[in-house]
């Protein structure tokens, strides 16, 4: 069913849109497809081999742009080695590929914990070829069955895991669950601050609103997350990565053809606002940021601080805190140098330290699970 420009005039909740007049009900307009998100039910009851298993929650990790920017090898008994994907990057905003590294961590983490769940250590080899590069592995991974293993009780929020995108409710992060974050985070090499003070949050806002919309007014910077923005259901079903835009006012705004790529890499269209908008509102709404920060910025760092973080995103899960990262002012391009510089300074991270993690913590409803890739599309062998 296709709605004229001229026609359309705005939609409702419910699935139901109103044009020239009449109520014209769409089933299930523009849902999540379940295929997408299917990985979240964990490895089905035929994955008998403990490493695919563990990879199968492990593929849930949070990671830059949804990328999923990882494959592995199997080809070696009782191992699996990580490597990252190289088609699936992101050199205009994370040229170093510091994000992506972070990604790796927070899947080794929840790799680990999966693999405990079962009955087996993973002893994990960070850069087992030597330094890393494209061609050479993050990690290798050995498995050993071991009686008596611990669960760590963080595992049971693995399928729970959200990054929350939307406005969060209003009200300040309660005191109790700051310092529930603050005791329970163990990586004292990477300390954790969370502010709340209003006059802090407020300059913290400022500057991440600043860095959102450098980077949206950056032409090559922008297409870069245009490039992975899965329009629709159809779209999310074919990629099941990337950031995905659904529900009734974009499958409106795709009728009218005021929703595509081209739309919202210009500015002043409805895809372009409203892609802004989103981005801003989140942040008006924020009442507490918390951030990462390390002595030095080596990939085995990196690779801590996403084990560091994904833990601590576990440990807000289980509270209820919604959590969800900003990356813009952290990211290492030219064009945001003098913002980079100026969120270092205001979170406290004098050079040659590096603000590894930035986001902001508050409350919300669950937004449903973001798209899952097969399992076998990243097992390589």
């Amino acid at each position: 069913m296709a709605i004229s420009r001229k026609t359309f005039l705005r939609v409702l909740g419910g699935g139901i849109v109103v044009a020239a007049g009449a109520a014209v009900a769409v089933p299930r307009l523009d849902a999540m497809p379940a295929v997408a998100i299917e990985g979240w039910k964990g490895p089905g009851p035929a994955e008998t081999d403990p490493r695919r298993r563990a990879l199968a929650w492990a593929l849930l990790a949070p990671n830059p742009h949804n990328l999923q920017s990882w494959t592995v090898d199997l080809s070696r008994p009782d191992t699996i080695v990580l490597h990252v994907d190289a088609k699936r990057l992101l050199p205009q905003t994370d040229p170093f590929s510091r994000q992506i590294l972070i990604g790796h961590g927070c899947f080794l983490e929840i790799l680990a914990m999966a693999a405990a769940a079962d009955g087996y250590r993973a002893d994990v080899t960070l850069f087992p070829d030597g330094d890393w590069a494209l061609d050479k592995p993050v990690a290798r991974i050995a498995f050993t069955k071991q009686a008596g293993i611990a669960v760590d009780p963080l595992f049971a929020e693995v399928p729970r895991r959200r990054t929350i995108k939307s406005k969060f409710e209003a009200r300040a992060l309660d005191p109790a669950h700051k310092t529930a974050l603050l005791a329970g985070y163990g990586a004292a090499a990477l300390p954790l601050t969370i502010a709340d003070e209003p006059g802090k949050v407020e300059r913290l806002r400022t500057l991440a609103i600043a860095g959102s919309e450098l980077e949206m007014n950056t032409v090559r910077t922008h297409k870069e997350s245009i490039d992975v923005v899965r329009i629709g259901a159809a779209d999310i079903a074919a990629h099941r990565d990337g950031i995905s835009r659904k529900g009734p006012m974009i499958w409106a705004l795709r009728q009218t053809g005021q929703m595509t790529p081209e739309k919202a890499m210009t500015p002043g269209t409805p895809a372009w606002n409203g892609g802004r908008d989103y981005a801003l509102a989140g942040y008006a709404s924020s009442r507490a940021f918390g951030w990462i920060a390390s002595a030095d910025n080596a990939r085995t760092t990196q690779i801590a601080v996403g084990r560091a973080f994904v833990r601590l995103q576990l440990a807000a899960t289980a509270l209820g805190v919604a959590l969800q990262p900003h990356s813009q002012t952290l990211q290492e391009y030219p064009e945001m140098a003098e913002l980079r510089a100026a969120m270092h300074r205001e979170t406290g991270t004098p050079a040659p330290a590096t603000l590894q993690m930035f986001f902001r913590l508050g409350y919300a409803g669950d937004p449903g699970p973001s798209p899952r890739r097969a399992l076998n599309s990243f097992v390589t062998v």
